[in-house]
């Protein structure tokens, strides 16, 4: 399989390009949802008996479709009501089939925290995020420098945004540690060919400094999984075709929440 990642950014950095144009950073930053008070996903997972963040994705490149027949409205208010930690909301367009615009209706949805889940190449999509609703953002680390996650994630910061950095393997942890991360997720998918493994999440676990929250991303479908990673220190953990790939995410999600906490 092709390198999907490449692609993805290449695409990203024409679609940005072409935004910048049409909605300048003004309009963003006038935005209502701009002047929130953001909620901490970090402080939740830390909370949390089950550390579940539901995703709203209607499709990918490894499955195709997922589910087009919902409402953001209905995923959003679902998960909530199954008592999740936070929702990612996917917004790219091309490969994800999801829209900023899905952001903004989950955020007036539900009163839980957000992740922007986004392939960020530009400091405007970040400004972008918040001005959405958005309480946290995804950087991903194989796609960015050091040099650009610390200006991205410090940008984040400063509008209150926490920030969910996501690793691969071991060099690409070492790069991207820095205090202006709350938490350090590990994709067990590999992005450039998209085959799946929980052991990259059991393997990274003792690299992460204790003063991040770790999450799991990726993959995970049984309970048992998440009891596993556990073990290992994992206080989140991202599960998203599982319940989209049913017609009711909401009630996936209580059933997968009422089995685990059993």
């Amino acid at each position: 399989m092709p390198d999907i990642l490449d692609r993805i950014i290449t695409d990203k950095r024409r679609e940005v390009a072409l935004k910048k144009t049409i909605i300048p950073v003004a309009q963003l930053e006038a935005a209502s949802l701009f002047e929130r008070s953001t909620l901490s996903m970090a402080s939740r997972l830390n909370e949390s008996a089950t550390g579940i963040i539901a995703e709203h994705k209607r499709r990918s490149p490894s499955r195709a479709v997922i589910n087009h027949d919902l409402s953001v409205y209905d995923v959003a208010s679902g998960y909530e009501k199954a008592g999740v930690c936070g929702m990612s909301v996917l917004t790219d367009g091309k490969y994800f089939g999801g829209s900023p615009e899905d952001l903004w209706i989950a955020r007036a949805s539900t009163s839980i925290p957000l992740l922007r889940k986004e392939f960020i190449v530009d400091e405007y999509q970040i400004i972008e995020a918040k001005s959405y609703g958005a309480d946290v953002i995804l950087l991903i680390a194989s796609a960015l420098t050091r040099e650009e996650i610390k200006s991205f994630s410090e940008l984040a910061q400063s509008l209150s945004l926490e920030v969910l950095l996501e690793v691969h393997n071991e060099e690409e942890l070492h790069k991207s540690v820095m205090p202006s991360l709350n938490m350090l997720g590990v994709n067990n998918r590999n992005l450039k060919t998209f085959e799946v493994s929980i052991a990259t999440s059991e393997r990274l676990s003792t690299l992460i400094p204790d003063d991040f929250v770790k999450v799991s991303e990726s993959g995970i479908s049984d309970y048992n999984t998440i009891v596993g990673l556990r073990d290992f220190g994992y206080r989140g953990f991202l599960v998203g075709e599982n319940f989209m790939k049913t017609p009711n995410p909401g009630e996936s999600a209580t059933a997968f929440i009422r089995n685990l906490t059993n």
